[in-house]
C-alpha cells in the first residue's frame, strides 16, 4: 500500500504490535512502515522505544541500523537525549554500515534539536576520521548540514578523503566533491593567476634585466601549485568517466571552480558524453555548459554538432541548445549556423521558432561581418504566413535598426504597411516606436499611421496605446500642422481610458508639449526629452550574470539563491599553513618495526647504492629485483607500509640466509608479545646468534658481488642448502627448551601458512605431540623449500629519472604460451611530468630463450601507476633474462631472473598416492612443460 502512494496510517496500531517479532524478515518491514508514519503517530511511537533501545544492541547490524533510522524519524523532542545517546554508541559500532545510519541520524537529530550542535560536532569530528568508503559520504553531508564553517576538522582528513574518493558511493562522492571544492577555495592560492601575469610582461619593457628576473621569480612562486591542491585534481580526474551523471557533474564544476585554466578543457567530452541521457539530465548539463561557453568557448567549439537541435528535442532543450549555439558562434562557424538557424524557423514549435529568430538577431550584433545579412534574411521573415514568425522579426529587427538606422529607411517604411495585417501587441508596438524615432525621415507616412492608429485606439492594447500616445506627442513637436488636432483627439481619448497607466501617461504628455499658463519649465525641452538620441540594446545571454553560482546548484538552475546555498569563497591572496593537513603516519609505522633493525639495515643500502655506482646499469636491475622481492613479501607477510619492506629488503637480497631470518622475525616478534621469561630469553639468544651470522653473511656475499658482478646474486641452491645446515646445526642446542617451533616452520611450505605464523606467532607453541620425521625427509623437505621463493613479487629500484618498476610472478598459466612463465610489471611515475612512450627496447637473450613484450604505453600521468603483462620462456634454467626498458627520452637496462620454484607449476596428488611413490629429492627433475614429476 505504502508503495502505491496508498494511505496506511490507520494501522498504525496493528504494525507497531509487531516490532517485537523475532522474524528479522517482518522487523525489517515494521522499520519501514514506522519511518515512513512515525512523525504522524508519535504518541503510538513513543510506547515502542523501549523496543527499539533493545533492537540497538542486536547482533544483526541490519536490525541495529533499522532501529536507529526509525529512532531518530520520531520527531518528538522529549526524546532527544536518548538519540544522541544511541548515535553516540552507533558511531563506535565494529559495522561500518550502522555508523553510516549514526551519520544520517546526526542530521535528522541537528534539524529538531539545534542546540545539540557542540556534541553533534563532535561525533562527526570522530566518524571524519573513518576509514570506511561506506561512511565517508554520509558523514561529510553530517558535516555540511551541521557546521559547513568548520573546516578545521577537514585538515588532518583532506588527503584521506581525496584518496578514499575513487571508491566511494556515488552519491558520497557528490557531497565530498562539493565540499572539497568550497575546501580548496579557501586553503589554496588561485591558479589563474598565471594568465594574469603573462599579461603584464608589456609593463616590463623598461625595466633592467635583474628587475624583470625578479619580477619573473616572484610569478613563479606565486604559480607554484600545493600538492595538496594537485592531489584534489588528480583524483577527481578519473570520476569523469562515472556512469552517475551527478558525479561528472560534480567534478565539471569542481575543475571549473578550482583547476588551472589549461587543464579545465578535459571536462568537455564527459560533459557533452551526458547529452545522451534523459531530457532532465539534458537540461542541467546545458544550463551549465551555456555559462561556460560564455567565458571559455574555445572548450566546446569541437563539439558544435553535438548542440544541434533534434526534433525529438523538448523546447527547452531546444532553447538552451540554440543559446549554447549563439555563444559558440563566431566569423568561421557563423555561415554553417546560419544555415541552421534557416532550418529551425521553419519548425512547428512556434516558442522555438521566435527563439531562433532571437538568437539569429544576436548573431547579427556580435558578428559586424554578418549584420546586414541577418537583417536581409529577417525582413524576408516579415512575409511569413506565421503571424509569431513576423511579430517576433518585427521585434528584432527594431533593436538591430536602433544600431544604425541612417541606412534603413526603406525597412521602416516596408514595416509601417504590416500594421494592418499584424496583431500582436509586441509587434504592432515596435512598429509603432521605430515610425516614431524615425518620424523625420518618414514625414509623409508617420502621420497617415497616426490617423489610423487614432481610429482603432480604444480597441488597441495597453502596450500599443503606450506607443500610439508616445508617437502623437513625437509628431506634435515635428509636425504640428499636420498633427496638432489628432494628437489632441488622442489624447483626450487617452484621459477616459480604464486603465490608469494610460491615463497617467495622458496628462503627463498633455502637460509637456501642451502650452499653456500652468506649464512647468519642462515644456521648453519637451522636444529634446522625446526625441534624444536612444542607445542601442545590448541583446546579451540571458546566462551572463549565473556564473557568480557554483555550477551544478539550485541557486544556478534557478538564478536566485537557494535556501541552504554555500556561496564560493574567492582565492586568499596568501595559501594559510599546509602544514595542518600533515598527519603523523610514519611514526605508527615505525612502532611496528622493531629499534636497531633499521639502523642496521640502512648501511647494507648504502653498500648495494654503491655497487650500483661501480657496476653497469644491468647488475643494477637485477640487484633491484632481489630488493623486491624482499618488498612485496614483506607485504604478504606482515601488511606493513612500503617503507618498512624496502627497509627490510637488504636481508632477503642475501638469498642463502633469507629463511633463517624470517624465523628469526618470527621469534622477534614472539618475544615481544608472550609473556614467558623462559621463551624470551631463548629467543634473544637466537637474536644474537642470528645477528652476528647475518653479518657474516652479509659480508661473504657483498664481496663475491664486488668482484664477480652478476654472479653474486644468484647464489646456487648448494651453497644455500649447505649454509642453512649449519646454522640449523648451530641454533639446535640453543632451542632445546622449544623444539616445536623447528619442526612446525620445516613443514611450512606454504606461504599462507608462513604469513600467518608471522602475524600470529602466540599460536606457534601449543603442546602438541612431536611428529616423528625421519632426518631423510626432513632433509627433503628443507631442499625442497629452498626451491620455493618466501613471496612471488620482486622489484627492480628504481629504474631511472622518476620510473620506478615492480615486477611479479602471478604463479598462473601464461597467455602468451604454454612454456612461458606470466610476469607482472608495474609501473610508477614518481615525477610530476608526463613520461611518453614506455616500451620494451633491445633484448639480450641466452640462446633459445623467448620474451613476449607488453604493447607500448602512450603516456604515463604524474603519479600515475599501470600494470602490464608479459612472458617469458627461460627454457627451464634459472638463466637471467636482459632488456632494456624505454621511455620517449631514456633506455634502462634490466634484469629478470626467475627462481626456481616460479618454473614449477604443482601437480595434485592425494595422500594415498604420495605415500605408494614416496617422493625422493634427487627423483624430483623439470618437465618439459614446467611440471613436477616424481
Amino acid at each position: 500500500m505504502i508503495a502505491k502512494g496508498k494511505n496506511a496510517s490507520e494501522l498504525f496500531p496493528a504494525v507497531v504490535k509487531n516490532v517485537a517479532s523475532k522474524n528479522i524478515e517482518i522487523k525489517k518491514l515494521v522499520y519501514v512502515y514506522l519511518v515512513r508514519y512515525a512523525e504522524e503517530q508519535q504518541d503510538l511511537a513513543l510506547l515502542s522505544i523501549s523496543t527499539f533501545q533493545r533492537a540497538l544492541k542486536d547482533p544483526n547490524q541490519l536490525i541495529r541500523a533499522s532501529a536507529l533510522r526509525v529512532l531518530s524519524s520520531i520527531r518528538v523532542p522529549i526524546i532527544v537525549p536518548i538519540m544522541m545517546l544511541a548515535i553516540k554508541e552507533a558511531s563506535a559500532d565494529l559495522s561500518p554500515y550502522v555508523r553510516k545510519n549514526a551519520a544520517h541520524a546526526i542530521q535528522k537529530l541537528y534539524s529538531l534539536d539545534p542546540e545539540q550542535k557542540e556534541m553533534l560536532i563532535e561525533i562527526i569530528e570522530k566518524l571524519l576520521k573513518d576509514k570506511s568508503t561506506l561512511v565517508a559520504g554520509s558523514v561529510v553531508m553530517a558535516f555540511e548540514e551541521v557546521c559547513p564553517d568548520r573546516i578545521d576538522l577537514i585538515h588532518k582528513n583532506y588527503r584521506k578523503l581525496c584518496n578514499l574518493l575513487v571508491d566511494v558511493e556515488e552519491w558520497g562522492q557528490v557531497v565530498i566533491i562539493h565540499m572539497l571544492t568550497r575546501y580548496a577555495r579557501t586553503q589554496f592560492v588561485s591558479p589563474w593567476k598565471e594568465d594574469d601575469g603573462l599579461e603584464d610582461n608589456e609593463k616590463d619593457f623598461y625595466d633592467s634585466d635583474e628587475e624583470q628576473k625578479e619580477k619573473s621569480d616572484k610569478r613563479k612562486k606565486a604559480y607554484t601549485m600545493d600538492p595538496d591542491h594537485r592531489l584534489l585534481i588528480r583524483n577527481t580526474k578519473p570520476l569523469l568517466q562515472s556512469r552517475n551523471a551527478a558525479v561528472v557533474m560534480a567534478v565539471a564544476q569542481l575543475y571549473w571552480h578550482i583547476a588551472p585554466k589549461s587543464e579545465v578543457g578535459i571536462i568537455s567530452k564527459p560533459l557533452v558524453r551526458l547529452l545522451r541521457s534523459n531530457r532532465e539530465v539534458q537540461y542541467i548539463v546545458l544550463q551549465n555548459i551555456a555559462t561556460m561557453s560564455i567565458q571559455r568557448k574555445g572548450m566546446f567549439e569541437p563539439y558544435l554538432k553535438s548542440f544541434y537541435v533534434r526534433s525529438t528535442d523538448p523546447t527547452m532543450i531546444k532553447i538552451l541548445k540554440l543559446e549554447i549555439l549563439t555563444n559558440l558562434a563566431n566569423e568561421a562557424n557563423i555561415s554553417t549556423l546560419l544555415r541552421e538557424f534557416q532550418t529551425y524557423v521553419k519548425s512547428q514549435d512556434k516558442q522555438f521558432a521566435a527563439a531562433t529568430i532571437q538568437t539569429i538577431g544576436r548573431c547579427a550584433t556580435n558578428i559586424s561581418e554578418v549584420t546586414d545579412t541577418c537583417l536581409n534574411g529577417l525582413v524576408c521573415l516579415l512575409s511569413n504566413r506565421d503571424e509569431i514568425v513576423v511579430a517576433e522579426s518585427v521585434v528584432v529587427i527594431k533593436k538591430l535598426l536602433q544600431m544604425q538606422p541612417i541606412q534603413h529607411g526603406e525597412i521602416i517604411k516596408h514595416m509601417a504597411k504590416l500594421l494592418d495585417s499584424i496583431t500582436v501587441p509586441v509587434a504592432r508596438a515596435s512598429i509603432l516606436w521605430l515610425i516614431g524615432e524615425n518620424c523625420e525621415r518618414v514625414p509623409i507616412i508617420a502621420p497617415d499611421v497616426l490617423r489610423k492608429m487614432a481610429k482603432s485606439f480604444t480597441s488597441e492594447d495597453d502596450l500599443v496605446k503606450l506607443q500610439i500616445l508616445n508617437l502623437g506627442a513625437k509628431l506634435y513637436l515635428t509636425n504640428s500642422r499636420q498633427t496638432k488636432l489628432l494628437t489632441q483627439y488622442i489624447l483626450n481619448l487617452g484621459k477616459y481610458d480604464q486603465n490608469y497607466d494610460i491615463r497617467d501617461r495622458t496628462r503627463f504628455i498633455r502637460q509637456l508639449i501642451v502650452p499653456n499658463e500652468k506649464s512647468g519649465a519642462l515644456s521648453k525641452y519637451a522636444k529634446k526629452i522625446f526625441l534624444a538620441q536612444k542607445p542601442a540594446p545590448l541583446l546579451e545571454s540571458p546566462f551572463k550574470d549565473r556564473d557568480h553560482f557554483q555550477l551544478g546548484t539550485l541557486s544556478h538552475t534557478l538564478n536566485t539563491k537557494a535556501t541552504g546555498y554555500l556561496e564560493l569563497s574567492n582565492w586568499p591572496e596568501v595559501a594559510p599553513d599546509p602544514s595542518v593537513r600533515n598527519v603523523e603516519v610514519i611514526e605508527l609505522a615505525k612502532e611496528w618495526t622493531p629499534a636497531g633493525k633499521a639502523k642496521k639495515e640502512k648501511p647494507d643500502k648504502k653498500f648495494y647504492s654503491e655497487s650500483e655506482e661501480e657496476e653497469d646499469s644491468s647488475e643494477s636491475s637485477s640487484d633491484s629485483e632481489s630488493e623486491s622481492g624482499s618488498e612485496s613479501g614483506e607485504q604478504d607477510e606482515e601488511g606493513d607500509s612500503s617503507e618498512d619492506s624496502s627497509e627490510d629488503s637488504s636481508e632477503h637480497q642475501s638469498e642463502s640466509g633469507s629463511e633463517s631470518e624470517a624465523e628469526n622475525k618470527r621469534a622477534g616478534q614472539k618475544s615481544s608479545r608472550t609473556k614467558g621469561k623462559r621463551d624470551s630469553e631463548d629467543v634473544d639468544k637466537e637474536n644474537e646468534n642470528s645477528k652476528t651470522s647475518d653479518s657474516s653473511d652479509a659480508e661473504s656475499s657483498s664481496i663475491e658481488g664486488s668482484s664477480s658482478g652478476s654472479e653474486s646474486e644468484s647464489v646456487s641452491e648448494s651453497e644455500s642448502e649447505s649454509r642453512k645446515v649449519t646454522k640449523e646445526k648451530g641454533k639446535k642446542p640453543k632451542q632445546d627448551g622449544n623444539p616445536l617451533t623447528k619442526d612446525v616452520s620445516l613443514l611450512d611450505l606454504d606461504d599462507s601458512d608462513s604469513n600467518h605464523a608471522s602475524v600470529n606467532p602466540v599460536s606457534t607453541p601449543v603442546a602438541l605431540p612431536v611428529p616423528a620425521l625421519s632426518p631423510s625427509l626432513i632433509a627433503d623437505l628443507e631442499g625442497l623449500k629452498t626451491i620455493f621463493t618466501n613471496s612471488p613479487f620482486l622489484s627492480f629500484s628504481n629504474v631511472g629519472k622518476g620510473l620506478a618498476a615492480h615486477y611479479s610472478f602471478p604463479r598462473q598459466p601464461c597467455i602468451f604460451g604454454d612454456k612461458m612463465v606470466s610476469v607482472q610489471i608495474t609501473l610508477n611515475n614518481t615525477t610530476d611530468r608526463k613520461i611518453e612512450n614506455i616500451h620494451i627496447g633491445e633484448k639480450k637473450l641466452p640462446m633459445g630463450m623467448q620474451m613476449h613484450v607488453f604493447n607500448p604505453i602512450g603516456s604515463l600521468e604524474p603519479g600515475g601507476s599501470i600494470t602490464v603483462s608479459m612472458g617469458i620462456d627461460f627454457c627451464d634454467s634459472t638463466q637471467t633474462a636482459s632488456f632494456q626498458l624505454c621511455t620517449k627520452d631514456d633506455c634502462f637496462s634490466v634484469n629478470i631472473q626467475p627462481p626456481v620454484g616460479e618454473l614449477l607449476l604443482p601437480v595434485a596428488m592425494s595422500e594415498k598416492d604420495f605415500k605408494k611413490e614416496p617422493p625422493n629429492k634427487s627423483n624430483f627433475f623439470l618437465h618439459e612443460y614446467g611440471k613436477i614429476t616424481a
